[in-house]
């Protein structure tokens, strides 16, 4: 049987979420692009020096504003300051593709150097980003690139995280809750979004082939997220043995934290991704999330800037750029967050501790 190149297998999972990996999946980019740890993103003295005399600009065209995408922002702006940059606008699209174009527009009105954006539609990007591209910004996407655009010539990078290390360290911490062995149900983000999907395959294979005690004994698409406590009702009615649940990330996890507490189902352990105050506190308080993974937000912001000031000054800068990812447990709550979102915990999650 022909073996497939591993970024190929990762592709074809990340395109289609309910494929299953031919072999240990590999994170790649969007396009298949290979990582590369955006520590390899450096600058010299000098070259901040040049930068900082160079006049430039910069604008957000954010798909939406909330606790993660909101510390992808303030570690660029932090980098941008230390670099002499100027941030002139920054828009929230509220996950309105429409929105984000006109938002685009809007800011390439006062003629930024720079452009950083996370596309909702990658599928739209030429049409989204065409008064970018008409304008001469130097764009970096967060997470996924546009599509028909071209890497080194109508954008600089895409940085996001180590996505299979994410699933990696999911299915590490939903075999720590259950002791080792168990029965899952896995709730899977049912769209074509490349982050997400990666993710999520990346959890099923890992427990599949190395948890031999774990069993995913029920899968449920969610492609919209307000309808998260329906799908989890739904698994639960028919799989009232569950002793574990994956959730793509932490926003519908907390509905999920809902229908559990409907039922009164305290026996069931959640693993889900990313940080908010809803779900820290339940962690932190002994309640059904036992772990929260979580990827370097806000140093995904700082390498976007500098690898756009690299771009500036004329360096290469390879096409998908990666931070690590960490797992987020009770005890290292307050460290957790402060590596991930380049702040401190809420005091609600601090003091309930």
């Amino acid at each position: 049987m022909r073996t497939l190149p591993l970024w190929t297998v990762g592709l074809i999972a990340a395109l289609t979420p309910t494929l299953a990996f031919a072999q240990a999946p590999v994170t790649v980019g969007p396009n298949g692009e290979p990582a590369t740890p955006v520590a390899e993103i450096e600058l010299t003295d000098a070259e901040v020096a040049q930068i900082r005399e160079g006049g430039y600009t910069a604008a957000f065209a954010w798909h939406e504003l909330y606790d993660w995408s909101g510390a992808v922002a303030q570690g660029a702006k932090d980098e941008f300051e230390r670099l002499g940059v100027e941030v002139v606008a920054e828009t929230d699209a509220g996950f309105d593709a429409a929105r984000q174009q006109a938002d685009v527009e809007t800011v390439m009105a006062l003629d930024p150097t720079i452009l950083i954006s996370l596309p909702i539609d990658p599928s739209a990007g030429t049409s989204t980003y065409a008064a970018a591209l008409d304008g001469g910004a130097r764009i970096v996407f967060i997470d996924n690139a546009a599509a028909g655009l071209a890497h080194g010539e109508d954008y600089v990078t895409t940085v996001s995280a180590d996505l299979v290390g994410i699933g990696e360290k999911t299915a590490q911490a939903m075999a720590d809750a259950l002791g080792g062995e168990g029965q899952v149900g896995y709730i899977f983000h049912d769209a074509d979004f490349h982050v997400t999907n990666l993710r999520d395959s990346a959890f099923k294979w890992l427990i599949e082939n190395e948890y031999d005690g774990i069993d995913i004994v029920a899968e449920a698409g969610m492609a919209d997220p307000a309808r998260i406590e329906d799908i989890a009702s739904a698994m639960l009615t028919q799989n009232p043995d569950l002793d574990g649940l994956y959730v793509p990330w932490a926003e519908p996890a907390t509905g999920v934290l809902s229908v559990l507490r409907q039922l009164g189902r305290t026996d069931i352990k959640i693993v889900t991704i990313d940080l908010n105050e809803p779900a820290g506190l339940d962690m932190v308080s002994g309640g059904s999330i036992a772990a929260l993974i979580a990827d370097e937000a806000y140093n995904i912001g700082v390498y976007a800037a500098r690898a756009a000031a690299a771009d500036l000054l004329g360096h290469d800068v390879d096409p998908f750029l990666v931070v690590d990812a960490l797992i987020v447990e009770p005890d290292t709550v307050a460290e957790g967050w402060q590596q991930s979102l380049g702040r401190a915990a809420p005091d609600s999650v601090l003091n309930a501790q």
